[in-house]
């Protein structure tokens, strides 16, 4: 099994620790250049880091339900439920030295089927920037197995959620433009 990799993100501006067999969608569609996306190569689940526009007039958890509540809306959910929102200790983050305050939300969307989200809301105001990494958990689905030779990486779970979470570094400032 493919172990976890540090994987460029952003042109390398960004680099974080994704989990095993995680697919990069730039590869199989186009993605929006504030976004990296990755899905899980069996199940539905998906990893996206966005680089959005610093929300100024929401402060603290108001910060990470805001967020949780646009993607409900930019995805039309006919329902959002947040279930916890809690402070993510700064110092535990490689992106220590720049983030003034992080967040960490779980939820329940309702789409096409109840997904379930956990939302990590890194705050970077000096670069008028907030950054959301957003792990998608749909309901398990009945699919066939691979087959006895071809074992499928297993289902991601938190703890890789929260490696790709404290794990993201910034190597170069200048993809938030002139300071």
């Amino acid at each position: 099994m493919e172990p976890s990799r540090n994987y460029p993100l952003f042109g390398g501006a960004f680099s974080s620790i994704l989990p095993p067999g995680a697919i990069d969608v730039s590869d199989l569609r186009p993605v929006p250049d504030n976004q990296e996306v990755f899905c899980h190569p069996v199940t539905d689940q998906s990893l996206i880091v966005e680089l959005l526009e610093f929300q100024a007039h929401v402060l603290g958890e108001a910060a990470a339900r805001y967020h949780f509540e646009d993607v409900g809306g930019v995805q039309g959910a006919r329902a959002v439920q947040v279930e916890s929102v809690q402070p993510l200790n700064v110092e535990n983050l490689a992106l220590r030295g720049y983030c003034q305050e992080a967040w960490v939300l779980s939820g329940k969307q309702q789409v096409a089927k109840d997904v379930t989200l956990n939302l990590a809301l890194l705050r970077l105001p000096q670069y008028q920037t907030d950054l959301l990494l957003t792990f998608s958990q749909p309901p398990p689905d009945n699919r066939p197995s691979l087959g006895p030779g071809n074992v499928p990486p297993p289902p991601w779970n938190l703890g890789d959620f929260e490696q790709l979470v404290t794990s993201l570094t910034l190597h170069d400032p200048n993809i938030f433009g002139p300071q």
